[in-house]
């Protein structure tokens, strides 16, 4: 191809903002994943106009990034995050003509270790679940919330955005809409089915007094429970139910994860559930593989 055609350092920044669009428009990103992306661009493109002459990085540039972001103190898992925006946007330039190769096809991942997710166990779930007030209508809202996220492991911004008709009640399933705006259906217990009935029974009548909202999860002004504020509330009830470390909605969906191993769920169904779409993501909880295995060997090997 033309190299007067290359994107230089200096237009970077166009070919990015290009990009995020596509991810948007064509690929239908979230928008916490097109802030992600949007992050890690804007660190590239300065890194590019500062070290990179003029050039579009090359596959040795791209390496002294992923040196240079080391450096800054970031770990493997972040590293890993940014290499696979470059890798999009690379992927991108290639389709649009504005690269002949693409530098990013044989530049090793940083290796990540296999940290063991965060998460309760049945008890502390339980003291999780009655830290709420039962007889105020925000108590119920919040006691419907944990059990619903135990219940499924929806991601928080999937909770927060459930309507009144994602969840059937009669049929015990919900539908959920992850990431890249994919739909999933996940079974729901009946424990998280009957808060959810009374909180909309006797919680999100009275916080609404008589405002239509779409939402199942709502504030007082009818609008949906932000991310942030149930990360707020569910430290709240964290503490009060003893669990002083930091509790996010993700150790909970790391719980629901877990618990349903321990119980005997293979690995893909919980990848489904899950919403992963690759099985490596899923394999973070293989640790409850191995003491499943450990257990099953101590108890029934001969010779164990």
């Amino acid at each position: 191809m033309d190299e007067a055609s290359a994107p230089t350092a200096a237009t970077l920044q166009n070919e990015a903002a290009a990009f995020l669009n596509f991810c948007r428009i064509e690929k239908g990103l979230t928008g916490n994943t097109l802030e992600a992306y949007q992050a890690d661009l804007q660190k590239f493109v300065k890194f590019a106009a500062s070290e990179c002459a003029g050039e579009v990085p090359d596959r040795e540039a791209l390496g002294r990034y992923l040196d240079f972001l080391y450096r800054k103190g970031l770990g493997s898992r972040s590293v890993a995050r940014h290499l696979s925006t470059l890798r999009g946007l690379y992927e991108f330039l290639l389709r649009e003509g504005r690269l002949s190769r693409d530098p990013t096809e044989h530049l090793g991942s940083p290796k990540q270790w296999q940290t063991i997710p965060k998460f309760l166990n049945l008890e502390e779930i339980e003291r999780l679940s009655q830290s709420p007030d039962a007889t105020r209508p925000k108590g119920l809202r919040d006691h419907a919330m944990i059990e619903l996220l135990y219940a499924t492991g929806l991601r928080v911004s999937e909770l927060c955005s459930l309507g009144v008709s994602d969840v059937n009640l009669d049929m015990g399933v919900l539908r959920a809409t992850g990431k890249g705006r994919k739909q999933r259906m996940i079974p729901v217990g009946k424990v998280a089915l009957a808060a959810v009935r009374v909180y909309l029974e006797a919680g999100r009548p009275a916080i609404l007094k008589g405002r239509p909202s779409r939402y199942l999860f709502v504030t007082a002004r009818g609008g949906s429970m932000t991310r942030q504020a149930f990360w707020k509330l569910l430290r709240a009830h964290g503490r009060k139910a003893g669990l002083f470390h930091h509790l996010t909605p993700h150790v909970i969906r790391h719980s629901f994860a877990t618990h349903l191993l321990e119980g005997g769920a293979d690995l893909r169904s919980v990848q489904t559930m899950l919403g992963h779409a690759d099985i490596s993501t899923t394999q973070i909880y293989t640790h409850v593989m191995r003491s499943r295995l450990r257990k099953t060997v101590d108890e029934h090997h001969p010779r164990a």
